[in-house]
């Protein structure tokens, strides 16, 4: 378990819970609430426009992250710790943006399950990648033949979906 620089531990801290299950409950979860997510944001982007929605998704989830930091931590300082430290590691609001509005424009034009299925198939394909070559600090994974056929029927799958 990682501990948190001193002073930083709040009130409530998911570290002291972390577990195996949990883990896999929170990333099962994630994934229901992102079929939500593309669904939502689609008919969002439809109303007020793509870049509009994208934004005002952005903007929600920055209240909603900073209140829950505020509860948790009781303060927002670990955020400029966050800024201060290795650029490369803020892709991942990059990221956040860039996969919004995908599935903002996608999912109304491929619908939610060929939308999902092609962003998870394309997570696999890069985390398998990520794995191998241990990029960003990861332990390395070697590729094997189940792995590399797991992958390769997830995309011939994501393919099927766009068939209605």
């Amino acid at each position: 378990m990682r501990s948190l620089p001193r002073g930083r531990r709040g009130a409530y801290s998911v570290l002291a819970v972390s577990s195996t299950a949990f883990a896999a409950a929170l990333a099962f979860a994630a994934g229901l609430g992102g079929a939500v997510q593309i669904a939502v944001q689609g008919r969002l982007g439809d109303r007020v426009g793509s870049l509009e929605a994208v934004a005002t998704a952005a903007v929600v989830g920055v209240v909603l992250a900073l209140a829950v930091l505020l509860v948790a931590r009781r303060s927002v300082s670990g955020v400029s710790d966050a800024i201060a430290g290795p650029k490369w590691q803020l892709l991942g609001g990059i990221m956040s943006v860039f996969i919004v509005l995908s599935i903002t424009v996608a999912g109304p034009r491929i619908g939610v399950v060929a939308t999902t299925a092609f962003l998870i198939a394309a997570q696999f394909t890069l985390a398998s990648v990520i794995d191998r070559y241990g990029w960003f600090g990861v332990e390395q994974v070697a590729f094997s033949r189940p792995r590399v056929l797991g992958i390769s029927l997830l995309v011939v799958g994501a393919a099927l979906t766009l068939r209605r």
